[in-house]
């Protein structure tokens, strides 16, 4: 805010020295404070003072106004119901409040708020700062300043007076500013909740399913997203990946993930689209703005595609629940396609493990589930006892003695490459259930 100090001293005459002696009654009241210069001015000269500056506020106004438009002409004028710009029905306002209350006993004159939120509200909705608003205030007051300063002469307030009445101005012009500041603030959390509105229709309208609707196709598709995307100032990318996120906690802060990646944060589980996902830098920005969330997103894929991106990361999401993909961090499904495409459809891999895996249902469940390991192992490497054990972490021995049971309980079919890719992918899976140890490091 400027300094309460004038940057020049006013030429303020001393009082007529032919005036009669006031007395106590004639004093102006406190306005400016009881013990101020202004209690000891003559209510006479408060009076005159104050009715010339009455009649001088409509001129002053508009000088003001030009001066603004002069100096500023980006702020738009805006004309009220009667045609008047209402910047200038606020600024004759502002002056002739300020100047009534140099004869009332209030210490300090109320500011109108209405007007002056307005204006700030303009500036929130124009998208500009405030910096400019409190330029244009201090210009008003350096202006309706000098004009009080004339007037003041003309009616021989004493300079000490005159200098309150400067600190009282600057004092008015916080007020106003105050209000300004709580009309932008109100205009910003309007503008930002509108865009949070649009940009939650731009997400649901990306994660519908647009195969249930064979009427929309891929044009009229991206010329919808394009119409919602543009309301929100989002260029449409080529590829997205969608996201679902685990909250942290209830009342957990939405994570900055930078402009460009639309947040959905009122659903249960909070939704997101990233756009580009490749693009250099995004990995690295959202992996840092994750940090203490868990989730996970969907692989990249065409913009109308984006509900299979999401389908994928919600079946991760629910591996994570269960506790058959890492927890506590944001997972990339490309990452982990094989936990993905094995243990998404468990009834069929589980009838096909029951067909596949019959013939050790007599051996003991130890037994068998060391079979179970050295089948797999041998499957994968494809070579003799020693890769086997070494991938098992057994002796080549115990392998060979293994490897002669397999063959015995399968018999030819172990030959057969159909058979043996059943085998592995059941067994894969398994191992991913933690059924199955892991392979020696």
């Amino acid at each position: 805010m400027p300094s309460s100090t004038p940057s020049s001293t006013p030429a303020v005459g001393p009082p007529d020295a032919g005036a009669a002696p006031a007395t106590a009654g004639d004093r102006a009241g406190p306005p400016l404070g009881a013990r101020s210069a202004w209690h000891h001015v003559p209510r006479g000269q408060v009076r005159r003072f104050a009715a010339l500056a009455m009649a001088e506020a409509p001129a002053l106004a508009e000088e003001i106004l030009r001066e603004i438009r002069r100096e500023y002409p980006h702020v738009p004028v805006i004309l009220d119901d009667s045609g008047e710009p209402k910047s200038l029905i606020g600024i004759r306002r502002a002056i002739e409040i300020f100047v009534l209350h140099l004869e009332t006993a209030e210490d300090r004159p109320r500011v109108h708020p209405e007007v002056f939120q307005d204006f700030g509200r303009g500036e929130g909705i124009g998208g500009r700062t405030l910096d400019s608003l409190q330029a244009i205030y201090r210009l008003g007051v350096r202006l309706t300043w000098r004009r009080l300063a004339e007037i003041g002469q003309r009616v021989d307030i004493p300079p000490p007076a005159m200098y309150e009445l400067v600190d009282a101005g600057y004092e008015y012009l916080d007020g106003l500013v105050d209000q300004s500041v709580r009309g932008y603030a109100e205009a910003a959390a309007r503008q930002a909740g509108e865009r949070l509105r649009l940009q939650r229709e731009l997400v649901e309208l990306l994660l519908a399913e647009h195969r249930t609707r064979p009427a929309a196709g891929p044009h009229e598709i991206t010329a919808a997203l394009a119409e919602r995307a543009a309301r929100i100032g989002w260029p449409l990318p080529a590829k997205v990946a969608a996201g679902v996120l685990l909250r942290p906690a209830r009342q957990a802060v939405a994570p900055a993930v930078g402009e460009g990646v639309l947040l959905d944060m009122e659903a249960e589980q909070p939704r997101m689209i990233v756009p580009d996902p490749a693009a250099a830098g995004r990995p690295d920005l959202l992996r840092r703005a994750m940090t203490g969330w868990s989730g996970a997103i969907g692989p990249p894929v065409p913009l109308v595609d984006a509900a299979k991106s999401l389908r994928w990361a919600e079946a991760a999401v629910r591996l994570m629940e269960r506790g058959l993909l890492p927890a506590g961090e944001v997972l990339h499904c490309t990452e982990h396609t094989e936990a993905l495409i094995l243990l998404q459809p468990e009834e069929l891999i589980d009838d096909l493990a029951r067909r596949t895996l019959a013939p050790l249902a007599h051996c003991g469940r130890t037994h068998a589930r060391r079979l179970a390991e050295t089948l797999l192992a041998w499957l994968e490497t494809r070579g003799g006892a020693p890769e086997v054990a070494g991938r098992l972490g057994v002796h080549p021995q115990t392998v060979r003695y293994r490897l002669r049971q397999i063959r015995e309980l399968w018999g030819d079919e172990i030959d057969d490459p159909d058979r043996r890719f059943e085998l592995e992918l059941v067994l894969r899976a398994q191992r991913l259930r933690g059924d199955l140890g892991r392979p020696a490091p």
